[in-house]
């Protein structure tokens, strides 16, 4: 695949296309995260002490299910959010990815991952906060944060 990037400081909006023999899941891969980049929101409502806050996403470590509640973790302090993790999944952009049945994780966020035989554990930067990626996603996990690391 050959990637070609052009900068035409006359065009006034950004147009994105991509040229291919076929469609390939390679491809299909890269046009849902385009568009999923697209359409997500820069911030999220969490109520917390009867309280909203309006939270950046990019803040947000992880979300996760407590007591049939979703809640948005930031480095201090959890947020109940008014969606359920598969509305998340769909809403958020390409940063953010499910690890589990009840989280969802900001791959922006990791600071290190631990791996035993038994679990992987994910630690934050400046936060106490960890969460566990199921075996059933690590792969899926390794694989995201390698293309993110090969797109840096």
């Amino acid at each position: 695949m050959k990637v070609k990037l052009e900068l035409d400081p006359d065009q006034k909006e950004t147009e994105i296309t991509i040229h291919a023999g076929q469609l390939t899941p390679e491809i299909e891969r890269i046009y849902q995260q385009l568009q999923m980049d697209l359409d997500h929101p820069n911030q999220i409502e969490g109520m917390m002490d009867n309280t909203s806050y309006y939270l950046s996403i990019n803040d947000i470590l992880f979300f996760e299910t407590d007591a049939k509640q979703v809640m948005a973790h930031t480095t201090r302090n959890a947020y109940f959010v008014k969606y359920k993790l598969y509305e998340l999944e769909s809403l958020l952009g390409g940063q953010f990815m499910r690890i589990s049945k009840s989280t969802i994780l900001n791959l922006d966020q990791i600071y290190a991952i631990t791996k035993s035989i038994s679990n992987c554990q994910i630690k934050f930067h400046d936060s106490y906060k960890t969460v566990y990626v199921s075996r059933r996603y690590y792969r899926d996990l390794n694989d995201r944060l390698k293309e993110r690391r090969a797109l840096s």
